[in-house]
């Protein structure tokens, strides 16, 4: 199942909102997730609910939000990333007024100026949900970015703190060598893969 295919799958019946989700992270080969790459904090959290619950790879965490909306979780980079996709796992049937409702993801190089790039309103939903942050396709653009903030703005139910399970953040993987089939990853390798 292609990137394209697993997006249609969660999305509703208007542009912006997404809802069922997928039971199965299902992403294109051509990915690479980058968040190992990233320092990652949240606006707030109720102790044992951190921000480390949303990189945990267990969906049974969950990072829970304890102050005023909207609630933030920032993803700073060393250097400028090529981001395309965020996926995150959330779950209406467990969390209900927990389960955010409508989301906006903003980059920037810090702080001071991010600029929101994408908002989207969730209608009930539980599994991975895939967030594009390029055009219609996918291949086409990408968001070029120090940082990623993703803010819930409102939750299902008019909840106040949120659950979200986990985050995924991916990026095109790096191809060294223009129209080369293979994607060595050691320098070594990469010198011996033209003919001389």
């Amino acid at each position: 199942m292609s990137l394209e295919m697993a997006a249609e799958s969660s999305e509703g019946e208007e542009e912006g909102k997404l809802s069922g989700g997928n039971q199965v992270l299902i992403v294109d080969d051509e990915l690479r997730e980058l968040g190992k790459k990233a320092a990652w904090s949240v606006s707030s959290c109720k102790p044992g609910n951190g921000v480390s619950s949303l990189r945990d790879d267990n969906l049974e965490t969950y990072w829970q939000s304890d102050g005023a909306q909207p609630h933030f979780v920032n993803i700073q980079f060393q250097k400028k990333v090529r981001l395309q996709l965020v996926v995150l796992y959330v779950d209406f049937k467990l969390d209900e007024s927990y389960t955010p409702s409508k989301i906006s993801i903003r980059a920037g190089d810090g702080f001071h100026n991010l600029k929101e790039i994408k908002a989207v309103e969730l209608v009930k939903p539980t599994g991975w949900l895939y967030l594009s942050l390029s055009g219609i396709d996918p291949r086409d653009t990408f968001v070029n970015t120090f940082m990623l903030q993703i803010a819930v703005l409102s939750n299902h139910l008019n909840g106040r703190d949120t659950h979200v399970r986990q985050i995924k953040v991916y990026g095109p993987r790096p191809n060294p060598i223009p129209q080369q089939p293979f994607q060595f990853t050691s320098e070594e390798f990469i010198t011996y893969s033209t003919i001389r």
